[in-house]
């Protein structure tokens, strides 16, 4: 790599022992601090972090940490890799992770999708992965087709590979400017904020949802009969333009993906749900545009088993507690797919600056999936989610404290579904659990 200028190197140094002073003094990890205090000295100080790595930026409302970890796993397999391990999704975030690893040939960033045109225009990384976008902190967030127009102006004109995924429609919209697409069919569980075209504002039209078919056996559909049954189930037009859904290269069926030659590979992840089987099937496309083929990559996202604390379990007296993350309406839904039916569940909402102060959103949650099971409330907002429990006609239990919460669970298993602050408050009472 090429020799940083003297005050880039001395902005960087700088900028790693601020972050080292915040971690042995407890104060945070370290991801944001180091960075702002290097572009403080250096305000060009990314971009000349970036200079001859190879990059991916990954972005989307839910799923980005978790797909960066997995993509980070895989690459590992190649050599030395940067990445913002904790979501410091922001410039800061990304200098820091580039100075800590000052050496590494390659780079995979999660980049807030507000920050993805001025952080693709920085760094000019050859590698984007957009997986999708839904209502997110409506306080302070942009309308997400306002978000998907800034995607499709950062990426025309640009050499950019991209890799998005094809089923969500203002994903394909903010990605079909670029000169480069790897479309894969990652699905689209929550619909709510796709149902009209983001060319011409025109209904979509949506084929019918199938089945899946478990592993490939006697009777089984070949891998191309499998392509065109997915297809047509995903597929998605406007009625009144010609805006319609790409073929795809890749497409995530069940518990496999099937790549762009036919072939089928069971993920056999340990990250559980429907959700992160997307996430890998990403992952393994942007993989292969590094050069890294599937048999080498995919072994390499088996051993992931938590991300920043998502999915792990941690235990108090006997209780035994997974800890999952849920942001926004889709990212309730697919918790509520990886959630235990058959275990009582502590739910824990706050309404701080990173979660958005506008609860609004509890109400396009449907929590009726919650009926018949113990349910616990607590977090700084639980008034809030409270009421739409009782809207509901959810049985739940008030608590003020998680760890009243969880006293009241009989030992065993329980799980936890907490918004983002919630989260991580939860996760600093067991040592910021990874």
């Amino acid at each position: 790599m090429t020799q940083l200028p003297l005050r880039a190197q001395l902005a960087s140094a700088l900028g790693r022992s601020a972050a080292t002073l915040s971690r042995m003094t407890g104060r945070g990890d370290g991801s944001v601090i180091g960075g702002r205090v290097g572009l403080m000295l250096e305000p060009d100080l990314l971009r000349q972090l970036a200079r001859d790595r190879r990059l991916a930026l990954i972005s989307a409302t839910n799923g980005k940490t978790t797909t960066t970890r997995l993509i980070t796993s895989a690459l590992l397999e190649m050599g030395e890799v940067a990445t913002n391990a904790f979501g410091a999704n922001m410039p800061a975030g990304h200098v820091s992770a580039l100075s800590q690893h000052k050496h590494a040939p390659y780079g995979v960033l999660e980049v807030d999708e507000k920050y993805l045109p001025e952080v693709l225009d920085t760094t000019g990384a050859g590698v984007v992965c957009l997986m999708n976008l839904s209502r997110d902190q409506m306080d302070r967030a942009a309308e997400i087709w306002l978000l998907a127009q800034k995607w499709r102006r950062a990426l025309s004109g640009k050499p950019t590979h991209v890799i998005a995924n094809c089923d969500d429609p203002l994903v394909t919209w903010g990605a079909s400017t670029a000169a480069k697409v790897t479309w894969v069919s990652g699905g689209q569980r929550w619909k709510d904020d796709s149902w009209s075209c983001p060319e011409c504002g025109g209904p979509l039209e949506r084929g019918e949802q199938r089945s899946s078919w478990g592993e490939s056996g006697p009777g089984m559909p070949t891998s191309h009969e499998a392509v065109a049954t997915i297809s047509t189930a995903r597929h998605w037009a406007c009625r009144e333009c010609t805006f319609h859904r790409p073929e795809p290269q890749w497409i995530l069926d069940d518990e496999a993906v099937i790549d762009p030659r036919g072939r089928r590979w069971v993920l056999d992840i340990q990250l559980p749900g429907t959700a992160n089987r997307s996430n890998a099937a990403m992952a393994l496309a942007v993989s292969e545009a590094f050069g890294l083929p599937v048999e080498r990559a995919l072994p390499r996202l088996r051993e992931v088993t938590s991300v920043a604390g998502r999915y792990t379990t941690v235990e108090r007296d006997g209780r035994h507690a997974r800890l999952l993350l849920a942001k926004n309406p889709a990212g309730w839904l697919e918790a509520f797919d990886v959630a235990d039916r058959s275990l009582p569940i502590i739910l824990s909402v706050n309404a701080q600056g990173p979660d958005g102060r506008d609860t609004s959103w509890l109400w396009d949650v449907d929590y009726r999936i919650l009926r018949g099971r113990p349910v616990f409330v607590t977090g700084e907002r639980r008034l809030d989610l409270a009421l739409r429990l009782d809207v509901a006609n959810v049985p739940f239990t008030l608590t003020d404290t998680f760890a009243a919460a969880l006293a009241m669970q009989p030992p065993g298993r329980v799980d936890v579904i907490a918004n983002y602050t919630a989260f991580q408050q939860i996760r600093s009472e067991f040592g910021r659990a990874v």
